[in-house]
């Protein structure tokens, strides 16, 4: 009974951010995605079919969650997920102060004007990685209501702010 509190349960199918299409952009700054790849295989011990479940989800292109008590090692599956797919993997600690434009993006000042800056989302969904949102439960509604359109049948994130979507795919744990 013990050993079933501490595992991690895959609720619902999880994606990847690697199908998303752009559309109207291009861009000028070169950005180099394989700095959040994993170099080397994360211990991870399988407990039941979990590997086979993510591996169909993903193929699917259907979003996951992940749920489980703290320290059960859902972050430790995502990671050894990412490093079996070959995929980059941004994570977001999410948190109460989190907003949609830390998820999406925003403009910024600089010397030569306005520039956008991509929130960590915006770059999975641009490079094809996997985006986990640890802890989404902890995120505000007004900011979680951004990842609505990647995990229904649209399976985009538009951009209103630029006027451009991507179609990805998403993890995300409670």
């Amino acid at each position: 009974m013990h050993a079933e509190k501490n595992r991690a349960e895959i609720c619902a199918p999880t994606t990847s951010v690697s199908d998303v299409k752009l559309t109207g952009e291009h861009h000028e700054h070169a950005f180099d995605i394989n700095q959040y790849k994993i170099k080397e295989q994360p211990f991870y011990q399988p407990q039941k079919n979990e590997v086979d479940l993510y591996t169909a989800a993903y193929a699917a292109r259907l979003p996951v969650m992940l749920k489980g008590p703290t320290g059960c090692g859902k972050s430790r599956f995502v990671e050894h997920m990412a490093w079996k797919l070959g995929k980059p993997l941004i994570t977001v600690a999410c948190n109460e102060d989190m907003t949609a434009s830390d998820l999406v993006g925003r403009y910024l000042l600089d010397a030569s004007g306005t520039r956008w800056l991509d929130g960590p989302l915006t770059l999975a969904a641009r490079h094809g990685a996997i985006c986990y949102l640890d802890e989404i439960v902890e995120a505000r509604q007004d900011t979680t209501v951004v990842i609505h359109p990647l995990t229904d049948h649209r399976r985009t994130l538009p951009l209103d702010k630029k006027a451009s979507w991507y179609r990805r795919i998403l993890i995300s744990s409670w």
